[in-house]
């Protein structure tokens, strides 16, 4: 199998040739320490072997501070720091009329896919090509404010509803897009919950959240492409409702919030392919390469068998990860992760 092939199989719930190794982000300073001589990051991701390649939307600065902070074209302040995502800092909407007269960003602009029609035409056939981009939540908390939205789902419901369509109206036309250019997995990463558990009550997911994940998730498969839905924190208790959506992967079952590999294998292994779970948070920025080794090879004993199994950090290689520990990750998969005849 070649790298594409072996994703698809793992998506599919089969079992490929081995368990297949794919990062969704990686720090560009990582990146060009693990390979000091790539050309970017998708570049490190091919040269180290990794199963797939990945971008995502381009949403562009409009305006732009003394201090570094900047707005982008969803409207929202965002205060940049050491990773690739920046931490927003307020957005437009504070009220219903706001909301009403709100215009997300033009799905179609000619920048918006970002880097995909490149790596598209670099590795398409060699890698899988994976888009990463959201559905409603996180970018609705980054126009309202994450607690003014929670908050508002009781009190504000219609306000509410009002943000999260036209933000899921414009991210399911850029998902589209990319789908009809190339991406074979959308990953989508809203978040749901902190390592305590979910933000919100399985009530009110189920409300706002659910059916909006779902219409997603159904035009990602009716484009022909493959879903792994993304979120960190203690999930169990909206694991079953997320699965219901229909994702082909779940991702990442984090381990400082509690969540166990091996057991979301045997709750979910058999609907949804496990993605995950290297701990980023402590091992791969302050561990040992012996110790990298020792998890990966753990993580695939307790949920690769029988297939439907992706092997990834448990967030992203972010700023603070040690290169040669990104790298033993990786080797250590390579390792552990043929299946033999019989397993």
């Amino acid at each position: 199998m070649n790298s594409a092939e072996r994703v698809q199989a793992a998506l599919r719930l089969e079992q490929p040739d081995r368990v297949p190794v794919v990062e969704f982000v990686v720090d560009e300073k990582v990146a060009r320490q693990a390979v000091p001589d790539c050309l970017d990051v998708a570049d490190c991701m091919d040269r180290l072997d990794l199963d797939g390649v990945s971008c995502g939307a381009c949403f562009e600065k409009t305006s732009q501070q003394a201090d570094g902070s900047y707005v982008d074209e969803w409207g929202v302040t965002y205060k940049p720091g050491p990773e690739a995502v920046a931490h927003p800092i307020c957005g437009p909407i504070r009220t219903l009329a706001e909301a009403r007269a709100y215009v997300p960003p033009d799905p179609a602009a000619p920048h918006r896919l970002g880097k995909l029609p490149e790596l598209v035409r670099r590795y398409r056939g060699k890698r899988a090509i994976l888009f990463h981009h959201r559905a409603a939540f996180m970018w609705s908390a980054y126009l309202m404010g994450i607690d003014n939205l929670l908050m508002d789902f009781l009190a504000e419901p219609e306000m509410a509803e009002i943000v999260l369509d036209k933000v899921l109206e414009a991210n399911m036309a850029v998902v589209r897009r990319a789908i009809r250019a190339g991406a074979e997995v959308i990953v989508l990463g809203d978040d749901y919950a902190s390592n305590h558990g979910p933000m919100m009550s399985p009530a009110v997911f189920r409300q706002f959240l659910l059916p909006r994940l779902k219409r997603m998730i159904d035009m990602i498969h009716e484009e022909r492409a493959f879903c792994i839905k993304h979120s960190d924190g203690n999930l169990y208790p909206l694991l079953e409702m997320m699965v219901s959506a229909g994702p082909d992967g779940i991702n990442p079952i984090e381990p400082v919030a509690g969540m166990e590999l091996k057991k979301v294998k045997e709750l979910v292994g058999d609907r949804v392919c496990i993605t995950g779970n290297i701990d980023c948070a402590r091992l791969l920025p302050f561990g040992t390469v012996e110790q990298v080794r020792e998890a990966v090879r753990q993580a695939i004993a307790d949920a690769a068998s029988g297939g439907g199994f992706i092997l990834t950090s448990s967030n992203s290689i972010h700023s603070s990860c040690k290169a040669e520990n990104f790298v033993a990750m990786i080797r250590a998969c390579r390792e552990f992760g043929e299946y033999r005849p019989g397993e």
